[in-house]
């Protein structure tokens, strides 16, 4: 029955809520509800909202923020964070949370119980705050050493070592049910330009990617890790071209989707990193974003742009509502399996009570 009335919530959900779904924002520098934050989750009903060291003061506070946030929308909203621990940790000491090291230190263990314990111990501690979704755990392997992007966030410099520590640690954050998202697809670690700065360059071929970088990745799949994110990053000779990994729709719906077998949600890196920006108009990224098979845009630069050109796309037919239903189906999966939909669940089970007994 639960694939049944996701269907039918799906097939009632007009468009505009389609696309809303479809989009997690960011509000920086802000530590409580605004008339204006209100406005826009009440108006775009964003499918999730990722928090910010910006907007955290004190445990009490952010709770009360991410409640509000979260029950400001007509679906509520899936609450996010990067908290991977090391320099990549948003919530800390401000909140009574734990200060973690690095992954490097807890890969160097090489105890996929340490890994596994640790991304339990992270997992209920996000619960306690009303977070669903953790940007983590890093499936990258620091295969360079003069990469600075990913250096100690990396679990190792092997795929065997991240592949057993990272899956452990996602492990972890289901046991306390939350959705964690392996990045950065198809791997970051042996780049040197910074995707915040510029676009990199993987001069690999996917026999080379499957021998080192995608070792993690496959498994994460093998493992159902109900989220990945996906790198700026061009592979030019498995794409032809120098689209980002993001944005390709050869690398995410083909590589991704179809070859490897990955059915959970798909998303890119901060759609505000110059990697895209300096190259791309955003009405080109939001376009080339959805028909590349990402099923979330992540901190579109301009959440009323998104939207809005993301509807004239649909109604110009350069985006088929097909290709948003795919995605939206995915999103109210999560968030059905994250308890925001029982009690709607609980209506249509019990509207649909007669039919089931005949």
């Amino acid at each position: 029955m639960k694939e049944e009335f996701l269907a039918y919530k799906l097939k009632n959900m007009p468009l505009k809520d389609k696309i809303g779904q479809m989009i997690i924002i960011d509000y920086r520098n802000i530590t409580a509800m605004t008339i204006e934050l209100e406005k826009l989750l009440t108006t775009y009903n964003p499918g999730g909202f990722i928090l910010f060291k910006s907007n955290i003061a004190t445990f009490n506070q952010t709770k009360k923020f991410l409640d509000d946030i979260k029950n400001a929308s007509n679906i509520k909203t899936i609450i996010s964070v990067d908290q991977e621990g090391g320099n990549v940790q948003r919530l800390d000491e401000r909140v009574g949370f734990r200060k973690y090291p690095p992954m490097s230190e807890i890969g160097k263990t090489m105890d996929t119980r340490i890994a596994f314990e640790l991304g339990a111990k992270m997992g209920a501690e996000l619960k306690t705050l009303g977070i669903d979704m953790d940007m983590a755990p890093v499936l990258d392997i620091f295969s360079n050493p003069n990469n600075k992007v990913i250096s100690d966030r990396a679990f190792g410099t092997n795929g065997e070592i991240v592949k057993k520590m990272a899956l452990a640690y996602a492990a972890g954050l289901k046991s306390e049910n939350i959705i964690a998202v392996g990045k950065h697809f198809p791997g970051h670690g042996d780049t040197i330009t910074d995707s915040h700065i510029d676009l990199p360059v993987i001069e690999k071929d996917l026999e080379s990617l499957k021998q080192l970088e995608l070792i993690p990745f496959i498994e994460a799949v093998n493992q159902k890790v109900p989220g990945l994110m996906v790198a700026h990053i061009a592979v030019p000779k498995i794409t032809r071209d120098n689209i980002p990994a993001s944005l390709s729709k050869n690398m995410i719906n083909d590589l991704l989707r179809n070859d490897i077998g990955y059915n959970g949600l798909i998303m890119p890196d901060s759609l505000k990193m110059k990697a895209l920006t300096n190259h791309f108009t955003t009405e080109d990224i939001y376009l080339r974003c959805i028909n590349a098979g990402n099923d979330f845009l992540l901190m579109p630069q301009d959440i009323k742009e998104a939207f809005e050109t993301i509807y004239r796309k649909v109604n110009e037919g350069t985006i088929t509502e097909a290709r948003l239903d795919e995605s939206v189906y995915r999103i109210l999966l999560a968030k059905f399996d994250c308890g925001f939909l029982s009690d709607e669940y609980q209506q249509f089970l019990k509207a649909n009570e007669k039919r089931i007994k005949h």
